[in-house]
């Protein structure tokens, strides 16, 4: 029971009445799904009214407000995550209870909103939460993709990517705002006329999409002031022409409308061909043109002057995706707003900063210059613009270096470079963690960063342990709660007084219970969604994440080859039973990603069916990976597998959450593990592998030959052999000696460019010391466990918002 009987009570009655008011049933009657409905509706009311309190507030204020721009919002499940900010739950858990059902069961009627793929969506979300909480103003900003990335089932071994309908029953946390809509210009002709009052500009002959928003309150912990996530929808100014329709050409009828709403559709369409690069130009325009008129015309609505525009609205543009909207905001005050060129540009200029989470090069995105040209043609003239004037800029910096300054500028070699426009205008460039940031300065942007010194800086990632802890992991929650004064939900500082209680048995030994409830839950999700059974007492070693070469999901399996070798050879080599979790999407034209997929699973039938090895190691291969099935898997996990090439990943947050809920981090000094380590300790945490500076001098010397460790090493001429010797199950055709002939072919750079081979001897002896040191000092284990949670309020959102807001934005917080 409650303490809080009374509210339980009135939560049972706002769902009945919600039920009867707006499904016409009953408690007796109503679906799983109603009862959803029923339930996030009776939050929904209380988080609308202080949502416009606050937002009104917000307003006649005149406070600066936050547009935080990007491609992805991987947000989650709402309903639950809504009741823990709201302080709640346990009185909606209580009412279901009463009322007959499972608030567990009830939640999972709501999809996961499909607005992102990995690490970039979920800081975006963390980020919007902790904003929240702080009770800092801000306006998250994207596309409302009506079918979001895709839905991955696994036929045959093989990623097979169907539609993620997610809105196919409504979205229950979502406000259209129609009144609100703007067009956005594509395509057409623009020509010049000088009038008495200047310049003007003609925009002609154009195609108009309109982008319609729809808002959703995400809200912070016992806080005052929700976030405003505003998703942006595509559609047709003219959505059916009866003239066609009625002369029989019905494809013609809608044909404004395909063309319109096709932009909102999905998010990353493939980009192999050119129409797909052209749609995703079309997206990235159509967010960040809609968003740069609506925060145009809101400020203009309420304090007049556009020259103050400075002083109440900031921009973060999180990664290159949203990098358009500085020209836009150039254009809109120029064409729209009579400024001249010098006065729109310190607006700008004092406005955009720029979140870099990539040195890939293929990620730092850019822009085949016939085709942006002829999409964007007033866009374009402004890009060129803007880099005639920094090229010139450049120039006084690094004379008689035109090299340099082709390398540097935003137009290149026939394309247009998002991240040269960012380094060009932003006010601050940062990376997301102290090992990216360093990245960024003396390799990335280096001959930037020897202009512009004070542009740069690193502010590490964080997660929200609202959702990460709290939520994903109540059995560890509830018991920190217990052991600790004060609430650590509010405090992330909270977290540090776990430390002592490492030294306690009496905590420990309740600690591994919780994992060993963890582990059970998993193998009954498991079970129910792919009828997987796995063993609760075996060492879970999860390695999920988005598939990329440079993530080296391949160095995993490699692994996985070579201790189902050394079994074969002698049984007794594990004693104690690993399952080893994986969990990728592979985008839709990433071959080699999508093979690695293959092999998974191939492995993964290798070890499995075979009676001598199955009950040592099993290999599972967990489907549609997303924040539900994280909440689910990451509590339970042993081992947190973060095997990325050192340098290539710029912090991951996957290692932060591993770590927040006990799982020990077997990874390389890369991105945040760095961050962990020092806060753990060396002796709390695996790592093995080439360090940063060790992979740049193979690099610049190129002195790795991957065909030298593949003879030296009998062991690894064997696992690699396996890829093509046939011992492997193969899907249709597919064979791996293609993945075979990467890593041991071609010229440098091209021959194992993530240096596989070169870490796996390491990785073999370290994963020796990780598996002996759980089935050999088990408490041992379980102390580590336990500071690497106490660790982890270091990589709390809330420090890392804080840290943005000090140094970047400069809100103040709406008490």
């Amino acid at each position: 029971m409650s303490k809080n009987n009374s509210k339980v009570n009135e939560i049972k009655d706002a769902v009945e009445r919600k039920l009867s008011h707006s499904f016409g049933t009953s408690l007796e009657e109503a679906s799983r799904e109603e009862l959803y409905k029923a339930g996030a509706g009776c939050i929904r009311d209380e988080i609308m009214q202080k949502w416009s309190k606050s937002r009104k507030k917000i307003e006649d204020s005149g406070a600066k407000k936050l547009y935080y721009m990007s491609a992805e919002f991987l947000m989650g499940r709402a309903f639950s995550n809504n009741l823990i900010n709201a302080g709640v739950f346990e009185d909606y858990k209580t009412a279901f209870k009463e009322m007959g059902f499972d608030l567990e069961e009830i939640e999972k009627e709501e999809p996961d909103a499909g607005l992102g793929n990995g690490g970039l969506g979920r800081l975006a979300a963390c980020f919007l939460d902790s904003l929240a909480t702080l009770d800092l103003p801000v306006i998250g900003c994207g596309i409302r993709y009506e079918y979001g990335l895709f839905k991955q089932k696994i036929i045959d071994g093989t990623q097979i990517e169907i539609e993620d309908d997610w809105l196919r029953e409504g979205h229950v946390w979502e406000i259209e705002r129609p009144e609100l809509s703007v067009e956005v210009k594509f395509n057409g002709t623009v020509e010049q006329e000088w009038a008495e009052d200047g310049l003007k500009i003609h925009h002609k002959d154009y195609h108009t999409v309109i982008a319609v928003p729809y808002d959703v309150p995400i809200i912070g912990y016992q806080s005052n002031t929700p976030a405003t996530l505003r998703l942006w929808s595509a559609r047709s100014k003219q959505t059916f022409d009866l003239h066609y329709f009625n002369e029989g050409m019905y494809n013609k009828s809608m044909a404004d409308q395909e063309f319109a709403e096709v932009i909102s559709k999905v998010l990353y369409p493939a980009d192999d061909h050119m129409q797909g690069k052209m749609l995703r130009l079309k997206q990235f325009y159509f967010l960040t043109s809609a968003t740069m008129q609506l925060a145009v015309q809101n400020h203009k609505g309420k304090r007049g002057d556009l020259h103050t525009l400075a002083d109440h609205a900031v921009v973060q543009i999180n990664d290159t995706h949203p990098t358009l909207a500085i020209p836009e905001l150039m254009r809109i005050l120029m064409d729209e707003e009579g400024f001249g060129w010098d006065e729109a540009y310190d607006i700008v200029s004092q406005m955009f900063n720029y979140t870099n989470h990539t040195i890939m090069q293929e990620a730092l995105e850019c822009w085949d210059e016939n085709m942006f040209k002829l999409l964007l043609p007033r866009i374009y003239q402004i890009i060129c613009t803007l880099n005639e004037k920094y090229c010139n800029t450049l120039r006084t910096y690094y004379p008689n270096d035109e090299g340099k300054i082709a390398y540097m500028s935003i137009i290149g070699n026939n394309q247009i470079r998002m991240a040269n426009l960012c380094i060009a205008v932003c006010r601050r460039v940062n990376g997301v963690s102290q090992l990216h940031g360093d990245i960024i300065k003396n390799q990335l942007f280096h001959d930037s960063y020897n202009i512009y010194p004070q542009k740069y800086l690193a502010i590490t990632n964080g997660i929200t342990h609202r959702r990460w802890f709290a939520l994903s992991n109540p059995g560890l929650y509830h018991l920190v709660s217990k052991n600790i004064e004060g609430d650590i939900l509010k405090d992330y500082k909270l977290f540090d007084k776990i430390t002592p209680l490492a030294d306690n048995p009496e905590f420990c030994k309740a600690y591994d219970a919780v994992k060993l409830e963890n582990k059970k839950r998993l193998a009954r999700y498991l079970k129910e969604e792919q009828g997987i059974e796995i063993n609760p007492n075996s060492i879970i070693d999860v390695q999920c994440k988005r598939l990329h070469e440079y993530k080296r999901q391949l160095l995993k399996c490699l692994h996985i080859i070579y201790l189902y070798k050394e079994i074969k050879k002698n049984p007794d080599f594990i004693t104690t039973p690993i399952t080893f979790i994986f969990g990728a999407k592979a985008a839709p034209g990433y071959t080699r990603a999508k093979d690695i997929i293959r092999l998974i699973n191939s492995i993964g039938e290798m070890v499995n069916n075979d009676p001598e090895i199955n009950q040592k190691i099993q290999v599972v291969f967990v489907e549609n990976y997303s924040v539900s099935v994280a909440e689910v898997l990451i509590p339970a996990a042993d081992i947190s597998e973060q095997l990325s090439t050192a340098g290539l990943e710029a912090s991951g947050t996957g290692n932060m959450k591993f770590m927040m809920n006990g799982a020990l981090t077997l990874g390389t000094m890369d991105g945040a593990n760095v961050e962990i380590y020092e806060q753990v300790g060396k002796d709390n945490i695996f790592i093995f592998g080439a360090t940063v500076d060790e992979i740049n001098s193979m690099k610049q010397y190129k002195t790795y030959n991957p065909g030298n460790v593949f003879e030296q090493s009998p062991v690894i001429r064997d696992i690699c052999n396996c890829l093509i010797s046939g011992d492997l199950p193969k899907y249709g055709k597919r064979k791996y000696s293609d993945i075979y002939q990467s890593l041991l072919f071609g010229d440098f750079g091209t021959a194992d460019q993530y240096f596989v081979l070169y870490d796996l001897p390491s990785y073999i002896e370290e994963y020796r010391k990780v598996y002996e040191t759980y089935t050999k000092k088990h408490d041992q284990w379980v102390k580590m466990a336990v500071l690497n949670t106490a660790k982890s309020g270091f990589f709390s959102s809330d420090r890392t918002i804080a840290e943005y807001n000090d140094k970047i934005w400069h809100l103040k917080r709406n008490k």
